[in-house]
């Protein structure tokens, strides 16, 4: 299974797209059409690159917009660039979202007692490359940091590349404290003031801000996964989803987007 991307428009720019197609040439949605196990026996999972390493463009799957292009987020209308809070250049993992994944905003997690943040899973992957935006890779799920983002329940799942030479060497969390030593500390601290320059407060952890394991992220990942599937399908499941919350919500099965007026 393969896929590649066509980008419309300039970079840094409000018209800027990157749209995915598959193996045939066919546009495909991101959020919807992108498996989200790479291999099911294995727990080996797709992720979609959003924001390489280093970058400061904010960078995300459109999830308001037909076949769920990549887009910069905007903030009070403007371009948004995540600040570099020093020591930190950027984002300092390739970050992106696990696709067929969602966090319900009608669930209230029982772990973190907040409700999710409406959008696809998201993911830190600390392999060795520096990705491309819009690349689709195969991670190995290592830990997860539930983050409290105003209000509400936003996991990051640490992962790795399987393509990454050191990826055999990694398949807990403890395993990357033993070999990436400082780069557990350096997330959680990234992640706890990156909106400070904005004028925000630091943002809040459950768990006290602790790493949970491999077992804990990838029960979560799977989770999401059935909020996802209960989101597509409509079934009865979904009676927590208010629709009458949004002004226009319609599910496409055949090219499998979304297009959701009012969401965020």
């Amino acid at each position: 299974m393969s896929f590649t991307i066509e980008e419309r428009g300039r970079p840094n720019t409000q018209d800027y797209r990157v749209f995915f197609k598959n193996s045939a040439g066919e546009y495909i949605s991101p959020f919807h059409d992108i498996p989200v196990y790479a291999n099911e026996a294995e727990n080996i999972f797709h992720a979609v690159i959003e924001v390489p390493r280093w970058t400061n463009a904010k960078m995300e799957i459109a999830t308001k917009d037909p076949l769920n292009p990549l887009k910069q987020d905007l903030k009070k209308g403007n371009l948004r660039f995540v600040a570099n809070v020093f020591p930190h250049k950027g984002y300092i993992w390739n970050y992106g979202a696990i696709p067929q994944t969602w966090e319900d905003p009608n669930h209230k997690d029982s772990d973190t007692g907040c409700c999710g943040d409406n959008d696809p899973i998201d993911i830190c992957d600390i392999g060795n490359k520096v990705c491309s935006r819009g690349e689709i890779i195969k991670v190995k799920v290592l830990g997860t940091l539930a983050l409290i983002d105003e209000g509400e329940t936003d996991w990051k799942v640490i992962v790795i590349n399987t393509e990454d030479p050191e990826a055999a060497d990694f398949n807990d969390i403890d395993d990357v404290r033993r070999l990436k030593p400082g780069y557990l500390e350096a997330t959680f601290d990234w992640f706890k003031r990156y909106k400070v320059p904005d004028g925000k407060p630091e943002n809040q952890f459950a768990f006290n801000g602790e790493f949970k394991d491999r077992d804990f992220a990838i029960q979560t990942i799977k989770s999401t996964h059935e909020f996802w599937k209960a989101l597509i399908s409509k079934k009865p499941t979904l009676a927590k989803f208010n629709l009458t919350s949004y002004s226009e919500l319609h599910i496409v099965h055949m090219s499998m987007y979304i297009i959701v007026s009012g969401w965020l």
